[in-house]
């Protein structure tokens, strides 16, 4: 699915009116449908609620949803924050439908409005309908006032669109703005969903069909969000008469003295992931934590100093380099200075396709020279900052534009970790990832996932499509952690044990018959 920004969606409004001649009034009246649902799934044995309008098209579908509620029988208080003459010509015609109902909004001039307003905590719900997906300016005034109302009353709120205040492309706070429990959004969803203050405040979002054309849904954007089939039909098949030699064989350079399960939850995750054969190097104390939890997995100890890989390591690895089909740097290693040497020598060096992590991604950003090979880099915000030499805040600000920013300046595939975790390269639309949960905040995930992600560049992915494929699978197989161990305190050990279950279950999405043999 794709997602549209602000302009994209007024475009996609526009157009659906004049080439496809849909009119305004029936998009408002299947958007107020929409919106009254959720209200029935929060309220199903009825009761009082408050919508607040605004002067836009975003205020017409809140006069759908009270006249919906009022036909169906709920209580119903409708406060405008604006004078009747500021409204559009389409919402002044749902204006005149919620009065033939029977209900009278009061607006922002009227005496009522201000103690209807401070009432608010007495209802069972809210609907905020104050502003649209155009809003780019801080809220001032009425709107505001409505706001303050809103999120002092403590009342759940379903937002209409978009949570008013929140900015649709880049998801921050325009001064104020509405903490929905619920958002329903239209045709498709926006950027704020993905990022910014918008990611908490939309609370639960879904996006509902109010009759767009198709063909405009259709559209190339700037970013899709991944689903299940996509990654379904992407996922390396296993062939009958295949061997280990078949399907890849992934080197992992990880680990130290202090960190010495990095290597293993990363060969973990590859040999769960499908790889054929992983071998870790790393120095003895690594190798032997590796031998002794995961059997299956190879290794090639590497000379250390104090603890850390040493500079004269890489020729080991150079020389062996033509048995690998892929690689992963970084996880555990430390940026101590022999580690910041090696990375330097052995990349010069280095033609295999890389997961560029952790450590790694600190020796670049301390000038260490990228591989000249096909990279996919996987930085969290931090390491992000220090890539881009940014703060975190003006990281996450646009978390869109600072994958864009990163894959310019790298000429590399870019993976941001984080909540809906995003992917960029150059020519590519990005991939944002919508599976993943709260839980996955605790040690060693990033590690699981340069496993996936070094597993599927070693079955031939190429790297957007190995990034944006191993994120999706890595939230899926935290998911189910989260749904049979428990929200919280499952862990990256756990993620990767279940990837293959979450494996088997994306394809049984796309399948359509019981003879899926992927």
């Amino acid at each position: 699915m794709w997602i549209a920004n602000a302009e994209q969606t007024r475009s996609i409004d526009s157009r659906a009116v004049t080439d496809y001649g849909v009119t305004s009034a029936e998009l408002m009246e299947r958007a107020g449908h929409a919106v009254f649902e959720a209200v029935q799934e929060l309220l199903p044995c009825g009761g009082r609620i408050t919508v607040f309008c605004g002067k836009g098209n975003n205020g017409g579908d809140g006069f759908v949803v009270a006249r919906l509620a009022k036909v169906d029988g709920l209580t119903v208080d409708c406060l405008v924050a604006a004078e009747e003459s500021d409204l559009t010509h389409e919402s002044q015609y749902q204006l005149a439908n919620l009065r033939e109902v029977g209900v009278q909004p009061i607006f922002f001039s009227d005496s009522r409005w201000y103690r209807k307003a401070e009432c608010v905590a007495c209802r069972d719900l809210v609907v905020d309908a104050l502003l649209g997906t155009g809003v780019n300016k801080d809220v001032c005034g009425p709107v505001l006032d409505a706001i303050h109302a809103i999120n002092r009353s403590g009342v759940p709120v379903v937002s209409v669109d978009v949570p008013s205040g929140i900015h649709c492309d880049t998801g921050d706070e325009l001064g104020e703005s509405v903490w929905a429990l619920r958002t329903v959004t239209f045709g498709l969803p926006k950027p704020y969903l993905f990022q910014g203050i918008g990611l908490e405040h939309a609370g639960y979002w879904t996006v509902s069909d109010i009759g767009y054309p198709t063909p405009l849904l259709n559209e190339t954007t700037v970013a899709r969000v991944i689903d299940a089939d996509w990654v379904a039909n992407l996922l390396p098949e296993r062939l009958r008469n295949s061997h280990k030699g078949d399907n890849g064989s992934l080197l992992v350079v990880a680990g130290s003295l202090r960190m010495r399960g990095a290597a293993t939850l990363v060969a973990r995750a590859a040999l769960r992931s499908g790889i054929g054969l992983v071998t870790v190097a790393g120095i003895a104390e690594v190798c032997n934590a590796v031998s002794a939890l995961l059997p299956e997995a190879m290794v090639l100890p590497l000379p250390s100093i104090d603890g850390v890989v040493c500079a004269d390591s890489a020729r080991h690895i150079l020389a062996n380099k033509s048995q690998f089909d892929a690689a992963v740097f970084g996880p555990g290693m430390t940026s101590d200075a022999p580690v910041i040497e090696f990375l330097s020598k052995i990349w010069k060096e280095w033609e295999i396709p890389s997961v560029v992590d952790a450590d790694a991604l600190n020796a670049v950003s301390q000038g260490v020279l990228l591989p000249n090979a096909d990279c996919v880099l996987t930085p969290h915000p931090g390491e992000m900052g220090r890539l881009l030499k940014s703060s975190i805040a003006e990281i996450q600000q646009d978390r869109f534009t600072t994958v864009e920013q990163a894959v310019a300046r790298y000429g590399q595939c870019v993976l941001l970790k984080g909540p809906y975790s995003v992917v960029g390269d150059h020519g590519e639309p990005l991939m944002l990832n919508n599976t993943g949960n709260p839980g996955m905040a605790t040690g060693g995930m990033g590690d699981t996932l340069s496993g996936i992600i070094g597993s599927l560049l070693a079955q031939d992915l190429p790297p957007y499509l190995a990034a944006s494929c191993g994120m999706y699978w890595h939230g899926a197989s935290a998911d189910i952690c989260a749904r049979e161990i428990g929200s919280v305190g499952y862990s990256a050990t756990d993620v990767a044990n279940f990837l293959p279950k979450a494996r088997s279950e994306i394809v049984s999405l796309a399948c359509d018959s019981d003879f899926c043999l992927s």
